[in-house]
């Protein structure tokens, strides 16, 4: 089978994507931007809080877009990644101060 790379993701052919798994692609980005997690280019971690404050915002205009078409566990995955990616955002503003 072939394998098809995503940023931070392996899928194989026929593997069919999620609605969870595309948010989840979406806030490894965002961590990615933030310097939590390496870039998968460079190995580095650097961190660009613009390109976080853009990765959130998606994250958060998805959200609003998809209200009342969301299962439960989708609506609570939203949640906490918004909520968790927020934090570590003020932290990071914070820390460059």
């Amino acid at each position: 089978m072939t394998e098809h790379r995503g940023e931070t993701f392996v899928m194989e052919d026929g593997d069919q994507l999620s609605f969870s798994t595309f948010v989840l692609g979406l806030a490894s980005s965002a961590l990615i931007h933030l310097g939590e997690a390496p870039n998968p280019d460079t190995g580095g971690e650097t961190v660009n809080l613009v390109l976080a404050r853009q990765s959130l915002d998606l994250l958060d205009l998805l959200r609003h877009k998809t209200r009342g078409n969301l299962t439960a566990e989708e609506e609570q995955l939203f949640v906490s990644l918004l909520t968790d990616l927020r934090l570590r955002f003020v932290q990071k503003q914070q820390q460059g101060k």
